[in-house]
This record gives structure tokens, sequence and C-alpha cells, in this order.
């Protein structure tokens, strides 16, 4: 990634803070529906059961107050950048079994790579369409990598 790529993700405008729930949620618990804080709130004391992270933001901050979190959501200002991913990967690896909501520049061609760090509901800026959606997360029924999603890459399927 060049410096200019480096300046537009970082001047990038966030995406409003939205307590809305998210458009596409693929989890079976009810909605988690409560305003969603920034991290330096919800890390300065705040009473809140849900936080924001953004970009810049370190998702390890969270790791000793997963107790009371029941949703993360991570913000995506421009669908290039990769951090959120990391911060998800982060979260489910440590034990967080709560709600991860992608929100922003949130493409459909990005989703099934999301759901394997761990996000697992999105509220992308524009709508996107059911069924593509469902045809994109069923596209490829096998890995090739470990993730947080614990599917077994097809190596291991094919030599145990």
């Amino acid at each position: 990634m060049d410096n200019q790529d480096q300046q537009a993700v970082a001047g990038a405008p966030t995406p409003a803070l939205d307590d809305a729930p998210a458009r596409l949620r693929l989890r079976d618990d009810a909605p988690f529906e409560s305003p969603i804080a920034p991290l330096a709130d919800f890390l300065a004391g705040g009473n809140f059961a849900a936080v924001r992270l953004e970009p810049g933001d370190d998702a390890r901050a969270l790791i000793p107050h997963f107790g009371r979190l029941k949703l993360i959501e991570v913000a995506f200002p421009k669908f290039r950048d990769g951090r959120g991913y990391s911060a998800a990967r982060i979260l489910r690896e440590a034990g967080f079994s709560g709600e991860i909501r992608a929100a922003g520049d949130v493409l459909v061609d990005q989703l099934g790579f999301m759901r394997r760090v761990g996000f697992d509901s999105f509220a992308p800026n524009a709508p996107l369409d059911p069924g593509t959606v469902a045809a994109t997360l069923d596209r490829f029924p096998h890995v090739y990598m470990k993730s947080s999603d614990g599917r077994p890459p097809v190596w291991a399927l094919r030599h145990g």
C-alpha cells in the first residue's frame, strides 16, 4: 500500500454511529439494540455493552471486558482498509463469542472473508441484495487456510 492509500484511509470520514440493527445478521440470538460507544468512552468507564472500534484502535484493549460486551462494531471507512479483519480475528481468537459487526464500506465480495475471521453481522453503507449475499456465501464449499471460523482446510480433508 503506498502513502497515497494510507492517507486516503486515514483521512476518510468514519461512518456515522448507527445504533440500528445490522442489515445482515448471521446469528441465532436476538439482536442487541443499545447505544454503541466509541472505544475511548467505553474504556473511560461508561456503562456500555456495545463498543465501536475505529481502524486505529487496538482490539486487544477489549479482552478484559468481554464479560460485559454483547456487540463489537468494527468500522470500515474504506473497503480497502483491512485492519478490521485483524481486529475481528484477534477478538475471536481471544474468546469473544458475542456479535462482531462490520460497519461502513462493506462490499458483498468481502462477506465470505469477513465471516472467516469472525464477523457475524454487517451494516454496509449500501444495501446488499439478499440473493447475491446467499450466492456469495455459498459459492465455495471448501477453504484453503485455517481461520477463526473453524472450517477445516481442503488439504486437511484430503490428508486428515
